[in-house]
């Protein structure tokens, strides 16, 4: 960090992000601004140096699309850890130009709830209206009075391409079993394929029965799960589903060009990257349909980078929880590849693979529900008799579409109500997978009018019921990102993201057009506040200096990348994260589930203050900054909206059903 920016970060701020660093000036230097590549030295020394940062004036640090609403907000802490950073705002506010600083919009900032203190953040604030700006450029909110400016950001069109680009990156970095060189990996985060060695994925042991060769099998592949290394067939549904249905819906936002080793193959990457974890999945399906539920180690892995862990590798053979999942997960991925030219050949074995796991799980006389104890670490992936009826209800709605056949469909009528959307409030914003597979159904040109009818019916209902979830309302939130206080827990960010994706299905569902526009300011402030309009003013995602944040997340915990290691913290050490991981974040129950009560934040904080951005694994950091396949899907699911256009008619299709002759039979 520049030695002028510095003493203009509120001293709390500088605490959190800066904890252990090197003297600022060098360790700080990710919460300095980091300016675009493309902007002249003028401007950098108008931005930087000339207009003094100071992060109580918070906006999405990457920017704004043209016709888009467009308010900073502005922060003055009452309570939690940074209670002493003090702010009280001019009477003027301004927009202006980096470069000449030419003054584009000029007003008052406004008190929020007649300067109200929020108990959720613990903060009081402002908020200045700049959306009549539509001029594309790059800009900054000037305090006029106070002499201070928010970071700088862009206005344009495409200003989150970017962004999604580094986001669904963190998938290849994610791939097991796959070397990370250059020029598809920076030179930072290069390494060697990882569990491709004696006794690891390509020669797996049956946990069960570890000592007998006959047992070993090939499970290479895919992708870790999260923090740790280990894969886990139920994980695998919500991200897979997600990036799927962002690719059918907004297909424009994902090019053939983002940087992974398929990249100019004539497939988008997004279907690359599903592909390359539908193809560990077929890996997984037993011969009989069934499917292996996990794969990974016994004990945590041992070594950074992941390529240097010897740790033998052990999987669960079969589980119902992983015959259903590969079932729904088969059947979309067949109606995806076939709209594709270069996999159309591919889904006739998705589809063979996806009714014989129907089959397997139907014919199974129990659900079983303990197939994993533990012993390979870390999470329990069984789901449970009612999580796995969900499951079997979104497979009937996938396979109907697929094949056409009348089973499927009578299946969903039995059972429809089995699914989330439910069992819950606000449709979708956990298992969103499931609330927007019943979504798709509708639009499926075989559906049952009358089940149609209900099910969009019932989607309006939740939209139009008053529950907090959707829609914009000035009083619920200084952030203009209300989500509830009990859903500040591990994993907070993926159950934000989906508030905001289910306010996107209102308006695409046409399931309360007059308020379409509440809907569609919902989820755009939901997308701001992952881009540092919150009181941390924060970049949920790692190491975004280059793409043009201020001050994005510098460390996450995961084994590949931990404390005290050229990876662990992008502010203080050499590489820091790879960019892009979305972190769990805002953990109210940070303590409950093992950080010490004396690590403040995040513990004893408002609940939005929650967070630590640390990965130091004897305070248990997992349940604030690990990322997840699943956040990550939840985040691009929604962040894809704001950078492609919907497709008419997109999601899944019927076709017509083939003779069981010509489906074809499962590669093995």
């Amino acid at each position: 960090m520049r030695p002028a920016d510095a003493k203009f970060l509120p001293a709390a701020l500088l605490l959190l992000a800066c904890a252990g660093c090197k003297p600022c000036g060098s360790g700080c230097a990710a919460v300095a601004e980091a300016p675009p590549p493309a902007e002249p030295a003028a401007a950098l020394r108008d931005a930087l140096t000339e207009r003094p940062l100071d992060l109580h004036i918070l906006v999405d640090q990457f920017g704004y699309r043209p016709e888009d609403d467009k308010v900073a907000v502005i922060r003055a802490p009452v309570s939690g850890f940074d209670a002493a950073d003090r702010f009280e705002p001019g009477k003027r506010y301004q927009l202006r130009r980096v470069g000449d600083g030419k003054v584009v919009h000029e007003g008052a900032a406004l008190a929020w709830q007649q300067g109200a203190v929020q108990e959720s953040s613990g903060d009081r604030g402002w908020w200045f209206d700049f959306s009549s700006v539509r001029e594309p450029g790059r800009y900054y909110v000037w305090d006029a009075e106070r002499k201070r400016r928010s970071p700088s950001f862009e206005i344009g069109p495409e200003v989150y391409r970017k962004v999604l680009k580094a986001a669904m990156r963190t998938y290849f970095y994610q791939r097991s079993g796959f070397a990370k060189k250059p020029p598809y990996a920076e030179a930072c985060w290069a390494d060697d394929a990882a569990y491709v060695g004696r006794d690891q994925d390509t020669e797996a042991r049956d946990l069960a029965d570890p000592v007998h060769s006959k047992r070993r099998r090939d499970v290479s592949g895919g992708w870790f799960d999260a923090g740790d290394t280990n894969k886990y067939v139920s994980f695998a549904l919500q991200p897979v589903h997600q990036l799927l249905n962002a690719w059918e819906e907004h297909p424009s936002a994902f090019g053939d060009d983002f940087g992974i080793p398929e990249s100019g193959n004539g497939i988008p990457d997004v279907i690359d990257e599903v592909k390359w974890e539908l193809d560990w999945l077929r890996r997984m399906q037993n011969a009989d349909g069934s499917a292996a539920l996990k794969v990974g180690n016994i004990a945590f892995a041992k070594a950074a980078p992941p390529s240097r862990d010897d740790s033998p590798r052990y999987y669960i053979a079969q589980c119902t929880s992983a015959t259903i999942t590969v079932a729904s997960l088969f059947a979309h991925g067949a109606l995806v590849y076939a709209r594709v030219p270069q996999l159309e050949s591919q889904a006739g074995d998705l589809r063979a693979r996806a009714i014989a796991a129907w089959n397997r799980y139907q014919a199974s006389p129990r659900k079983q529900t303990d197939c994993d104890h533990g012993v390979i670490q870390a999470g329990d992936a069984d789901l449970s008799a009612e999580e796995q009826a969900g499951v079997a209800a979104e497979a009937a709605i996938y396979l109907f579409a697929l094949t056409g056949e009348t089973r499927y469909d009578a299946y969903l009528h039995q059972h429809y109500r089995d699914l989330r959307p439910y069992r819950d409030i606000g449709w979708s914003r956990y298992r969103p997978d499931e609330g927007e597979a019943l979504l798709a159904y509708t639009r499926l040109p075989n559906a049952e009018p009358q089940l149609r009818a209900t099910i969009l019916a019932d989607k309006s209902r939740d939209a139009q019921a008053g529950n907090g979830i959707y829609g914009f309302d000035p009083k619920s939130d200084l952030y203009r990102a209300h989500l509830h206080p009990p859903q500040y827990h591990w994993g907070s960010n993926s159950t934000r993201a989906s508030y905001g994706t289910t306010n996107l299905d209102a308006i695409r569902y046409r399931v309360d057009p007059l308020h379409d526009a509440d809907y569609a300011t919902r989820a755009a402030d939901t997308l701001h506040y992952f881009h540092g309009v919150n009181p941390l003013a924060l970049v949920y995602l790692s190491n975004m200096g280059a793409a043009g944040a201020t001050r994005s997340v510098n460390a996450i915990f995961h084994l590949a990348y931990p404390a005290g290691t050229q990876w662990g913290d992008a502010a203080r050490d050499a590489c820091g994260p790879p960019p892009g991981f979305l972190t769990g974040g805002p953990n109210a129950s940070a303590v409950a589930d093992g950080v010490p009560a004396t690590l403040s934040p995040p513990a004893d904080q408002p609940a939005q203050k929650a967070y630590r951005d640390w990965n130091t694994s004897a305070d248990a950091p997992w349940s604030v900054t690990e990322p997840g396949i699943y956040y990550q899907a939840a985040y691009v699911r929604l962040l894809s909206a704001f950078v492609g256009r919907e497709e008419p008619g997109s999601g899944p299709q019927a076709e017509r059903a083939q003779p069981a002759a010509e489906a074809g039979q499962p590669e093995r």
